[in-house]
Protein backbone atom coordinates (compact mmCIF):
# COMPACT_ATOMS: atom_id res chain seq x y z
CA UNK A 1 0.00 0.00 0.00
CA UNK A 2 1.11 3.53 -0.98
CA UNK A 3 0.18 5.24 2.43
CA UNK A 4 1.42 8.51 0.08
CA UNK A 5 -1.30 8.10 -2.66
CA UNK A 6 -4.26 10.37 -2.77
CA UNK A 7 -5.38 9.34 -6.56
CA UNK A 8 -9.26 10.36 -6.56
CA UNK A 9 -9.27 12.10 -3.51
CA UNK A 10 -11.79 15.59 -3.96
CA UNK A 11 -9.24 18.11 -2.13
CA UNK A 12 -10.92 21.78 -1.74
CA UNK A 13 -7.79 24.65 -0.82
CA UNK A 14 -8.84 28.27 -0.25
CA UNK A 15 -6.65 30.78 -1.85
CA UNK A 16 -4.52 28.14 -3.98
CA UNK A 17 -4.13 30.19 -6.43
CA UNK A 18 -0.97 31.62 -5.39
CA UNK A 19 1.97 31.35 -3.12
CA UNK A 20 1.71 28.92 -0.52
CA UNK A 21 -2.17 27.73 -1.52
CA UNK A 22 -0.55 26.95 -4.91
CA UNK A 23 2.46 24.75 -3.81
CA UNK A 24 -0.30 22.55 -1.58
CA UNK A 25 -2.65 22.20 -4.47
CA UNK A 26 0.31 21.32 -7.09
CA UNK A 27 2.15 18.95 -4.12
CA UNK A 28 -1.80 17.02 -3.75
CA UNK A 29 -2.64 17.11 -7.34
CA UNK A 30 0.85 15.38 -8.18
CA UNK A 31 0.23 12.80 -5.68
CA UNK A 32 -3.28 12.05 -7.46
CA UNK A 33 -5.86 14.43 -5.95
CA UNK A 34 -8.55 16.46 -7.81
CA UNK A 35 -8.12 20.14 -6.50
CA UNK A 36 -10.95 22.81 -6.20
CA UNK A 37 -9.39 26.18 -5.65
CA UNK A 38 -12.09 28.52 -4.19
CA UNK A 39 -10.98 32.47 -4.72
CA UNK A 40 -12.56 35.74 -5.41
CA UNK A 41 -9.78 36.51 -7.96
CA UNK A 42 -11.67 34.68 -10.93
CA UNK A 43 -8.92 35.54 -13.26
CA UNK A 44 -5.87 34.63 -10.69
CA UNK A 45 -7.37 31.62 -10.39
CA UNK A 46 -8.17 30.70 -13.74
CA UNK A 47 -4.40 31.30 -14.74
CA UNK A 48 -3.39 29.05 -11.12
CA UNK A 49 -5.70 26.35 -13.11
CA UNK A 50 -3.98 26.25 -16.00
CA UNK A 51 -0.29 26.30 -14.68
CA UNK A 52 -1.59 22.85 -12.23
CA UNK A 53 -3.25 21.41 -15.87
CA UNK A 54 0.12 21.89 -17.79
CA UNK A 55 1.69 20.23 -14.55
CA UNK A 56 -0.53 17.03 -14.84
CA UNK A 57 -3.25 18.35 -12.41
CA UNK A 58 -6.88 17.46 -12.54
CA UNK A 59 -8.30 20.65 -11.33
CA UNK A 60 -10.79 23.56 -11.53
CA UNK A 61 -11.56 26.94 -9.97
CA UNK A 62 -14.79 27.89 -7.99
CA UNK A 63 -15.35 31.62 -6.95
CA UNK A 64 -16.22 31.98 -3.14
CA UNK A 65 -15.97 34.45 -0.99
CA UNK A 66 -14.61 32.77 2.49
CA UNK A 67 -15.56 35.69 4.47
CA UNK A 68 -19.41 34.55 3.65
CA UNK A 69 -20.91 32.00 5.35
CA UNK A 70 -23.33 31.55 2.60
CA UNK A 71 -20.31 31.80 0.05
CA UNK A 72 -18.47 28.66 1.92
CA UNK A 73 -21.85 26.10 2.43
CA UNK A 74 -22.99 26.76 -1.11
CA UNK A 75 -19.35 26.25 -2.39
CA UNK A 76 -18.71 23.43 -0.22
CA UNK A 77 -21.91 21.87 -1.67
CA UNK A 78 -21.10 21.94 -5.06
CA UNK A 79 -17.78 20.06 -5.03
CA UNK A 80 -19.67 17.49 -2.64
CA UNK A 81 -22.16 17.34 -5.45
CA UNK A 82 -20.05 17.32 -8.27
CA UNK A 83 -17.97 14.09 -7.02
CA UNK A 84 -19.95 12.68 -4.33
CA UNK A 85 -17.53 12.54 -1.95
CA UNK A 86 -15.09 15.61 -0.14
CA UNK A 87 -11.88 14.02 1.52
CA UNK A 88 -9.35 17.00 1.95
CA UNK A 89 -10.17 20.79 3.18
CA UNK A 90 -7.06 23.25 3.15
CA UNK A 91 -7.58 26.33 4.72
CA UNK A 92 -4.83 28.87 3.17
CA UNK A 93 -7.07 32.13 2.47
CA UNK A 94 -5.27 35.26 4.32
CA UNK A 95 -4.68 38.39 4.51
CA UNK A 96 -2.39 40.84 6.55
CA UNK A 97 -3.10 44.97 7.45
CA UNK A 98 -0.04 45.74 8.61
CA UNK A 99 -0.87 48.46 11.21
CA UNK A 100 0.23 49.22 15.03
CA UNK A 101 -2.14 48.29 17.39
CA UNK A 102 -2.98 52.06 18.69
CA UNK A 103 -3.63 52.75 14.61
CA UNK A 104 -5.28 49.79 13.83
CA UNK A 105 -9.13 50.79 13.10
CA UNK A 106 -11.85 48.00 14.04
CA UNK A 107 -13.00 47.64 10.29
CA UNK A 108 -9.37 46.74 9.49
CA UNK A 109 -8.89 44.52 12.80
CA UNK A 110 -12.03 42.32 11.47
CA UNK A 111 -11.46 42.77 7.88
CA UNK A 112 -7.89 40.17 9.17
CA UNK A 113 -9.99 38.02 11.45
CA UNK A 114 -12.84 37.74 8.84
CA UNK A 115 -10.71 36.39 5.93
CA UNK A 116 -7.77 34.56 8.56
CA UNK A 117 -10.14 33.03 10.90
CA UNK A 118 -13.86 33.03 10.52
CA UNK A 119 -13.31 31.85 7.39
CA UNK A 120 -11.43 28.75 8.25
CA UNK A 121 -14.08 28.07 10.81
CA UNK A 122 -16.85 28.46 8.54
CA UNK A 123 -14.80 26.10 5.26
CA UNK A 124 -14.48 23.69 8.08
CA UNK A 125 -17.88 23.31 9.60
CA UNK A 126 -19.29 23.55 6.20
CA UNK A 127 -17.29 20.52 5.01
CA UNK A 128 -17.60 18.37 8.49
CA UNK A 129 -20.88 16.38 7.32
CA UNK A 130 -19.41 15.96 3.31
CA UNK A 131 -16.04 14.26 5.29
CA UNK A 132 -18.38 12.52 7.55
CA UNK A 133 -20.44 11.07 4.47
CA UNK A 134 -17.19 10.32 2.69
CA UNK A 135 -15.63 8.21 5.49
CA UNK A 136 -13.69 10.72 7.44
CA UNK A 137 -11.18 13.28 5.96
CA UNK A 138 -8.49 15.66 6.29
CA UNK A 139 -8.16 19.54 6.99
CA UNK A 140 -5.12 21.20 7.04
CA UNK A 141 -5.09 24.68 8.47
CA UNK A 142 -2.49 27.63 8.24
CA UNK A 143 -1.00 29.30 10.97
CA UNK A 144 2.17 31.39 10.76
CA UNK A 145 5.07 32.26 12.79
CA UNK A 146 2.61 34.82 14.49
CA UNK A 147 0.80 31.86 16.30
CA UNK A 148 4.43 31.82 17.88
CA UNK A 149 5.59 34.97 18.35
CA UNK A 150 4.07 38.42 18.42
CA UNK A 151 4.81 41.50 16.31
CA UNK A 152 4.25 45.71 16.63
CA UNK A 153 3.15 45.73 13.07
CA UNK A 154 0.99 42.49 13.17
CA UNK A 155 -1.67 42.74 16.08
CA UNK A 156 -4.82 41.35 13.96
CA UNK A 157 -2.92 38.67 11.76
CA UNK A 158 -1.09 37.55 15.01
CA UNK A 159 -4.26 37.12 17.04
CA UNK A 160 -5.75 35.17 13.84
CA UNK A 161 -3.19 33.08 13.52
CA UNK A 162 -3.04 32.52 16.69
CA UNK A 163 -6.53 31.51 17.17
CA UNK A 164 -5.79 29.17 14.27
CA UNK A 165 -3.80 26.83 15.75
CA UNK A 166 -6.81 26.54 19.01
CA UNK A 167 -9.13 26.18 16.41
CA UNK A 168 -7.40 23.30 15.04
CA UNK A 169 -6.98 21.66 18.26
CA UNK A 170 -10.88 22.18 19.08
CA UNK A 171 -12.11 21.03 15.79
CA UNK A 172 -9.55 17.51 16.06
CA UNK A 173 -10.64 16.87 19.44
CA UNK A 174 -14.49 17.12 18.18
CA UNK A 175 -14.24 15.05 15.08
CA UNK A 176 -11.87 12.53 15.63
CA UNK A 177 -14.98 10.52 16.40
CA UNK A 178 -15.57 10.68 12.37
CA UNK A 179 -12.42 10.00 11.52
CA UNK A 180 -11.51 13.16 10.14
CA UNK A 181 -7.93 14.23 11.52
CA UNK A 182 -6.84 18.33 11.40
CA UNK A 183 -3.60 19.56 11.38
CA UNK A 184 -1.95 22.88 11.33
CA UNK A 185 1.22 24.26 9.25
CA UNK A 186 3.27 26.82 10.33
CA UNK A 187 5.16 28.37 7.83
CA UNK A 188 7.88 30.68 8.64
CA UNK A 189 9.45 33.29 6.20
CA UNK A 190 7.97 32.01 2.86
CA UNK A 191 8.06 34.08 -0.60
CA UNK A 192 4.78 35.01 -1.60
CA UNK A 193 2.68 38.02 -2.99
CA UNK A 194 2.10 39.01 1.32
CA UNK A 195 5.61 38.84 2.24
CA UNK A 196 7.15 40.59 -0.94
CA UNK A 197 4.72 43.50 0.31
CA UNK A 198 6.27 43.03 3.65
CA UNK A 199 9.58 43.59 2.45
CA UNK A 200 8.92 46.64 0.43
CA UNK A 201 7.19 47.69 3.52
CA UNK A 202 9.74 47.32 6.75
CA UNK A 203 13.43 47.89 5.87
CA UNK A 204 15.57 45.02 6.63
CA UNK A 205 12.88 42.62 6.50
CA UNK A 206 14.95 40.54 3.81
CA UNK A 207 18.29 40.35 5.99
CA UNK A 208 17.20 39.98 8.83
CA UNK A 209 15.05 36.85 7.69
CA UNK A 210 18.03 35.69 6.21
CA UNK A 211 20.19 35.90 9.05
CA UNK A 212 17.83 34.31 11.29
CA UNK A 213 17.48 31.04 9.29
CA UNK A 214 19.56 28.22 9.38
CA UNK A 215 18.68 27.11 6.19
CA UNK A 216 19.96 30.72 5.03
CA UNK A 217 16.83 31.30 2.30
CA UNK A 218 13.34 32.50 2.04
CA UNK A 219 10.60 29.69 1.74
CA UNK A 220 8.59 28.77 -1.35
CA UNK A 221 5.27 27.32 -2.17
CA UNK A 222 6.42 24.18 -3.31
CA UNK A 223 8.24 23.56 0.33
CA UNK A 224 4.54 22.68 1.47
CA UNK A 225 3.92 20.39 -1.15
CA UNK A 226 5.47 17.15 0.51
CA UNK A 227 4.24 18.24 3.88
CA UNK A 228 0.85 18.34 2.65
CA UNK A 229 0.80 15.25 1.26
CA UNK A 230 1.70 13.47 4.22
CA UNK A 231 -1.23 15.49 6.34
CA UNK A 232 -3.53 14.23 3.71
CA UNK A 233 -2.95 11.26 3.13
CA UNK A 234 -3.12 8.05 5.30
CA UNK A 235 0.82 8.23 6.48
CA UNK A 236 -0.95 11.22 8.94
CA UNK A 237 -4.11 9.01 10.50
CA UNK A 238 -3.18 9.00 13.63
CA UNK A 239 -2.00 12.23 14.01
CA UNK A 240 -4.24 15.39 14.55
CA UNK A 241 -4.74 18.30 16.60
CA UNK A 242 -0.41 19.27 15.62
CA UNK A 243 1.01 22.28 14.57
CA UNK A 244 4.34 21.75 11.89
CA UNK A 245 6.71 24.35 11.20
CA UNK A 246 7.65 24.84 7.92
CA UNK A 247 10.48 27.47 8.51
CA UNK A 248 13.95 26.17 7.52
CA UNK A 249 14.70 26.32 11.30
CA UNK A 250 13.85 30.09 11.79
CA UNK A 251 11.57 29.57 15.08
CA UNK A 252 14.03 27.27 17.10
CA UNK A 253 17.28 29.70 16.20
CA UNK A 254 18.47 31.99 18.82
CA UNK A 255 20.18 34.68 16.39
Amino acid sequence: MNLFNLTGKVAIVTGGSSGIGFGISKGLGQAGAIIAIASRDQAKAADAVKQLSDAGVECYALACDVTSETDVRAMVKTVYDKHGKLNILVNNAGTNIRRRPEVMTHAEWRQVLDTNLDSAFHCSAASHPFLKQSGGGKIITIGSMLSIFGSPWAPAYAASKGAIVQLTKSLATSWAVDNIQVNCLLPGWIDTPLTRKAREEIPGLNEKVLARTPAGRWGSGDDFAGVSVFLSSAASDFITGSSITVDGGFSISML
